[in-house]
């Protein structure tokens, strides 16, 4: 085996790959995990605590308490040390006489360790991925009742992490789930008679090049009508970028432009085949998903929403309000399901923004 400058697992290939299948290395903070970080360094009385995770030459911060660093060369970390005992606590009382630690720069500079404990976190098949750690500044060491508090927090995020691979798992089943294959045929031949409709006049914005207000009227009413005869499934995401005018004011409207352009290409980029973009006008935006249902449409959302937050905006981060409706029995119109999907933006919005909002949510 190479020289790594700290130990290694014998199971490292498939720690690496466990952790690797639960995609959790550099996602975005979750109030999950920093409210166990908090009930660690509560319990055990010390002013850091630290979810880390260890990939081939890295320790990583999933949360943390009392440290602004967001991860360290494995090299330097002692949960490479605790992960090559998985069923036990590691504990280090005064780093500084421990030979594995005592030139450790982690020891002999900021934080200036002294005292370590860390419980493994071990996946359901046996690998440790990383810990869950407290650390002082002075030597210590912790009560059994401490130590043991440590151990089912430990236990307590991986079945944490199993819950968030879950959801992963069912949102893209949902999704593949909820294709649309009804009456194709007749959906070609109708298709044809709106693109033939659609050509003879003007559909597309100028600004954003994709399909305008004017084209979403005729193929939210065409849609509506299918749904209708196939007794399939319709929803509606209206979209709206928060605090626009803010934008606007502060950064002028060429700023503003080229922000909607930005948007709507990261919109148009999580379509699926058969969805439906649309400039609705001003800052909102409007998608048509045939064949979803409302839950597939809160999918959907959270994942538009997602990819604006996480791109890389240039003058300030942008994000969006989603409001989802589906076709109900009680629905007599487009309108209806329009004015359902209006209603739950108004409600994101109302409630916060960066959200998404169902019809079930403004009843």
């Amino acid at each position: 085996m190479p020289n790594t400058g700290f130990p290694v697992p014998d199971n490292e290939d498939s720690r690496l790959h466990a952790l690797e299948d639960y995609a959790i290395m550099d996602s975005l903070p979750e109030q999950a995990y920093d409210d166990f970080v908090k009930l660690a360094s509560a319990i055990c009385n010390t002013p850091i605590a630290l979810i880390t995770l260890l990939d081939d030459h890295r320790q990583w911060f999933k949360a943390t308490v009392g440290m602004n660093a967001s991860e360290t060369p494995r090299s330097q970390a002692f949960c490479a040390h605790a992960i090559m005992n998985p069923a036990e606590v590691m504990t280090v009382q005064d780093a500084t006489q421990d030979d594995r630690f005592a030139s450790n720069p982690l020891v002999t500079g900021d934080p200036n360790i002294r005292f370590y404990a860390g419980a493994p976190l071990v996946a359901p098949t046996g690998e440790a991925l990383g810990t869950l750690c407290v650390i002082d500044s002075e030597p210590r060491e912790l009560t059994a009742p401490q130590l043991e508090a440590l151990q089912v927090l430990s236990r307590g995020i991986i079945g944490q992490l199993e819950l968030r691979r879950s959801i992963a798992m069912l949102e893209q089943s949902v999704l593949d789930q909820e294709k649309y294959v009804e009456l194709m045929h007749e959906y070609q031949q109708d298709m044809e008679k709106v693109r033939l409709n659609l050509e003879s006049q003007s559909m597309t914005d100028a600004l954003t090049g994709i399909e305008n207000r004017r084209s979403f009227d005729l193929k939210l009413e065409a849609e509506y009508l299918r749904a209708g005869r196939s007794r399939g499934s319709l929803s509606l995401l209206m979209i709206g970028i928060d605090h626009f005018k803010e934008f606007n004011d502060n950064f002028g409207h060429p700023a503003g432009d080229e922000t909607l352009r930005s948007v709507a290409h990261l919109l148009r980029s999580e379509l699926r085949a058969h969805d439906f973009l649309f400039r609705y006008g001003g800052e909102e935006f409007a998608v048509i998903l045939p064949g979803i249902t409302m839950k597939g449409a809160y999918v959907l959302g959270e994942r538009f929403r997602r990819t604006v937050q996480r791109a890389p905006w240039k003058k300030r981060a942008i994000t969006i309000s989603l409001g989802a409706a589906s076709v109900e029995e009680e629905m007599k119109s487009p309108a209806d399901l329009l004015q359902a999907a209006d209603r739950a933006l108004y409600r994101a919005k109302q409630t916060g923004r960066n959200r998404v909002c169902t019809a079930a949510d403004v009843a």
